[in-house]
């Protein structure tokens, strides 16, 4: 496609993380929030509970499983649940992208689990499922947010397993269909497919994982924002809007819009719909694309969130990957400065590429007007020699 669109998204932005805001927001939906009073005043507590029963209504979370608002986003969340329940146990950790490894290098070199295995793959792969071992914590991404790869579906994870399922499924949830019983301790932010702001982190623990922090003391140090215990029981409070520390009562104001915003539309099955589409209209082009493919080397795990595209391999001879990565900056310049497309670079570690966001928030139709965008720049800049 050598003609230059004439249309430009309706929405540019395609972040993933923190990702677009929900359809038809504005600054008016925030005209409640609770500000200037104390998180622990009756109405501020009330406001935070809200959001958690809704996140446990719309995520449809078994009454027995409890919810948590906690600090620092997702990865506060994560790590907060390491700190907390490794260490009685051998671990699994797999990672095949940059999340994954970061959560290895905490088990590994920092709180130094012993018996720990480490099951890798490159970018676009992921690791082999059957190799897992469930009598052991496993800890995992259901989603790789910087390589576009998730797992196909929770069928490999053992229902009889003596072991934790310890799961980050920030770039997943409200996207793909999550099932709770097999996951043991589970987090996210919603930053990401809720169009939420940063900084707070969702914990949620089934009962197997409410007995492990009763039954077994860590022998670390925890910090205060990580604590989920008083002296040997469960805060419980922290399950009922009693946060650890101080929340943004504008980010939670915010969330509650996100999640109205979620029944409105009709719920889970719509939200994950949206994704599913936004991920085909891009294989849909993709298929035709004279320079682009799925970093993903399988259908069946390539993300519908966090869709990453590399180049392929079919570049004239001529240009090297020197010469690629300043045309491949030249054109995203141009989108930038042209208010089509913000924040859609490969992620820092991973293949050079692009990297779309495909959440709920994100319309279809814009999504299609991008690809034909980047169609169009593979003519003006990214086939150039310089």
């Amino acid at each position: 496609m050598n003609t230059k669109p004439s249309l430009k998204p309706n929405n540019p932005l395609f972040s993933s993380g923190p990702c677009p805001k929900r359809p038809g927001w504005n600054l008016s939906v925030l005209s409640d929030a609770i500000l200037g009073r104390s998180h622990r005043s009756k109405k501020a507590l009330e406001r935070i509970n809200k959001v958690i029963l809704l996140i446990r209504e719309t995520l449809d979370i078994p009454s027995d499983y409890h919810i948590g608002i906690v600090p620092a986003s997702d990865t506060g969340a994560i790590e907060m649940l390491l700190w907390n329940l490794l260490g009685e146990k051998s671990v699994d950790v797999l990672a095949w992208e940059s999340f994954g490894n970061d959560w290895v290098k905490d088990i590994v070199n920092q709180l130094k689990i012993e018996n720990t295995r480490v099951l890798t793959s490159e970018y676009g792969d992921i690791v082999d499922l059957s190799k897992v071992d469930f009598n052991n914590d496993v800890v995992f991404t259901w989603n790789g947010t910087t390589s576009g790869v998730c797992v196909p579906n929770g069928d490999w994870i053992e229902d009889d397993r003596k072991g934790l399922t310890i799961c980050d499924a920030t770039s997943a949830v409200y996207s793909m269909d999550l099932p709770w019983y097999k996951l043991d301790a589970t987090t996210f932010s919603w930053q990401k497919v809720l169009g939420g702001e940063a900084q707070h982190g969702v914990i949620v623990l089934s009962p197997r994982t409410l007995n492990r922090l009763e039954s077994f003391k860590a022998e670390r140090p925890i910090p205060k924002i990580f604590q989920l215990m008083n002296k040997s029981s469960v805060n419980k409070k922290l399950f009922l809007g009693n946060t650890i520390n101080t929340p943004s009562m504008l980010c939670i104001e915010d969330v509650l819009d996100s999640l109205k915003w979620v029944q409105k539309i009709g719920g889970l099955k719509k939200t994950i719909e949206f994704s599913n589409k936004n991920l085909s209209i891009v294989e849909k082009k993709i298929k035709e694309s004279s320079w682009l493919d799925f970093l993903a080397k399988e259908q069946k795990t390539r993300s519908c969130t966090s869709i990453c595209l590399k180049v392929k391999s079919a570049l004239p001879e001529t240009i090297n990957q020197d010469i690629l990565k300043n045309n491949l900056s030249e054109l995203l310049k141009y989108l930038e400065e042209n208010n089509i497309a913000h924040d859609i670079s490969s992620y820092r570690d991973a293949p050079v590429g692009i990297r779309i966001w495909g959440g709920a928030t994100v319309n279809y139709k814009d999504i299609d007007i991008l690809l034909d965008w980047l169609e169009w720049g593979y003519h003006e800049y990214i086939k150039k020699e310089k």
